[in-house]
């Protein structure tokens, strides 16, 4: 009889989720959607010593943000469910709740001769591991050693009940056979035999605390759950033999899970894999969301950074899987259409920020300008100013905004100015906080002109310069490094530049205030040309006197926006902080 798909992602809270573990998240649920399936959520908290406060409610609100949502395991308001329902059958999805579960499974295995209870002390390990470490050997509790170490195999069947009785140290351990070829098979890479000699005797259950370790617990867990498939990290492959053996010793052969194991995520340069501290060197995030530490440090986040979510989660897909064909970007619904288990690949994938940066400048263009708009009215009354529905409602506010909707002494602006500049510069744009970055200047006016300059199409980031860099060359293009050129205001603010532009902003203020781009753009052109002044040189002085740079968007465009007025105010103030 054919099972339905199951699948599920079992976290540990001990920290921030990493990308990596948001990718695998992703991997079970595009699958497990393809298949008509079930993706469950179940937080595996049974290592109590590296439980972290506020991790789960991290793992559950990051996978949320990336449209990751189960079926099961996990409420509508973000909640581990903790009480059996008809949705989800197999409460509680903490496996800190589910502790009374795992002793009889462990002591099942005992009794059938699968595992041993084990006596030996933290301390009594300790010094066996210094002992074999004195002789340039390592100490591993095994087939060989375990007969010589104090256990119910080695220990009188009184001593081994008094133990078990009158102590809280010990613990179950698994019984792995002797030389026995462990036959497995991964739907990722393939057949793999492993010789159970190379295989220590893994610790199951703790009378400590009363838990279980990651290897009984799952299993049991996956077992109960009806799983179908483990889709996990690489890190779990040398696990595989022991959960073989434990399905085995179950007699759970028939129900036990295909396994298929994903490639490490790499860091940029492919050596090694992706950690925080490489985030924190590199500049950029390794996390979906920021994380805070006990200690107050700020781990960076993808979604603080200003990512997309469907751009997030287009670039984890690709690490790792491909479609087959040259499409790169893909909505959640194309990702679980073409999605398979078979395309992904065996070695390690590198992380690249200049995809990561790439894939949201996509998705940024293909919003359209309303819904960036939304997004981006926020930023500018983080800055103080203040964004009206209408002309009408501006007048409410006390302001008196120009042809185009902007009053720049009150700072007051329509929402329909701010979408037109957000259509004209979101093709130049990263990230909707780019926007600022980018035009700045068409909601205040400049009070510095020209610190540095940097040619059009720049990177931001210039190695060794000692300056810093000019924050509108980012949004051009992050893979080219600029060369820092001479002060804009001693280059092109001379006294006869200056002058040049005085003259084309009293002829610009005779002109219809509604006057569109490409006229004013002509008449400039026209009265420059009369005039036989250098272009160059005047139209970057007059944008010096706008922007504050040399370089930025078009006068036209900018003039268009600003209006005469606020034109012949910004070349005066110019003038006068210039000389």
């Amino acid at each position: 009889m054919e099972r339905r798909t199951r699948v599920r992602f079992a976290p540990s809270p001990t920290g921030p989720l990493h990308m990596g573990g948001v990718r695998t998240a992703l991997y079970n649920y595009l699958y497990a959607k393809q298949k008509g399936g079930d993706f469950i959520i179940r937080i595996e908290d049974t290592d109590s010593h590296r439980f972290v406060p506020g991790a789960e409610k991290y793992i559950i609100e990051a996978l949320s943000w990336c449209g990751i949502i189960p079926d099961e395991g996990v409420d509508e308001n973000g909640k581990v469910v903790e009480t059996p329902s008809e949705r989800h059958p197999h409460a509680p999805y903490r496996q800190s709740q589910r502790k009374g579960i795992y002793r009889k499974f462990a002591e099942k295995l005992v009794g059938e001769g699968y595992a041993y209870y084990a006596f030996d002390t933290a301390d009594e390990l300790s010094a066996l591991r210094s002992e074999c470490e004195a002789k340039g050997q390592t100490f591993t509790y095994d087939s060989t050693t375990r007969e010589t170490l104090k256990n119910s195999l080695t220990l009188p069947s009184n001593e081994v009940e008094r133990l078990i009785a009158e102590t809280t140290d010990w613990t179950i351990r698994f019984k792995m056979p002797k030389n026995v070829v462990v036959k497995m098979d991964d739907l990722i890479r393939g057949h793999i035999e492993v010789n159970t000699d190379t295989l220590d005797d893994k610790v199951l259950w703790k009378r400590a605390d009363e838990l279980p370790t990651y290897h009984l617990a799952n299993i049991v867990d996956d077992h109960l759950m009806e799983i179908t498939e483990v889709i996990r990290g690489e890190e779990w492959l040398p696990s595989l033999p022991l959960h073989y053996m434990l399905y085995k010793a179950f007699g759970w052969e028939d129900t036990m899970p295909r396994f298929a194991h994903l490639s490490l995520l790499l860091k940029p340069d492919g050596k090694g894999k992706l950690s925080k501290r490489d985030g924190d060197k590199l500049g950029f995030p390794v996390f979906p969301l920021q994380w805070v530490n006990s200690e107050g440090e700020v781990y960076r986040g993808y979604r603080e950074d200003g990512y997309f979510p469907e751009a997030f989660v287009n670039l984890l897909a690709f690490l790792g899987w491909n479609p087959g064909d040259d499409r790169e970007i893909f909505s959640m619904e194309e990702l679980i259409d073409a999605f398979s288990l078979d395309r992904i690949v065996k070695a390690g994938a590198r992380f690249n920020a200049e995809k990561a940066r790439w894939y949201n400048r996509e998705y940024l263009r293909m919003k359209s300008d309303d819904e960036l708009t939304n997004l981006f009215i926020p930023i500018l009354e983080e800055k103080g100013l203040k964004v009206v529905n209408c002309k009408h409602c501006a007048k409410g506010a006390g302001a008196e905004v120009n042809h185009a909707g902007a009053d720049f002494s009150k700072h007051v602006y329509t929402r329909e100015y701010v979408e037109n500049v957000v259509s004209l510069v979101k093709e130049r744009a990263s990230f909707v906080k780019d926007f600022w970055d980018i035009a700045s200047y068409l909601f205040i006016s400049p009070e510095e002109f020209g610190s540095f300059g940097v040619k059009a199409g720049a990177a931001i980031e210039k190695k060794d310069s000692g300056r810093a860099p000019d924050p509108r060359a980012k949004v051009y293009d992050d893979s080219l490094t600029a060369p820092f050129l001479a002060k804009d205001s001693e280059k092109f603010w001379t006294p006869e530049n200056r002058d040049m532009v005085k003259e084309v902003s009293t002829m610009v203020a005779s002109l219809d205030p509604a006057s569109g781009k490409d006229e004013i753009e002509a008449r400039i052109e026209e009265f420059i040309k009369g005039k036989e002044w250098p272009m160059g040189k005047v139209m970057n002085t007059m944008r010096l006197s706008l922007t504050g740079s040399s370089s930025g968007l078009g006068i036209a465009d900018i003039v268009s926006r600003i209006g005469s007025n606020e034109l012949s105010k910004r070349v005066e103030f110019a003038a006068k902080r210039l000389g």
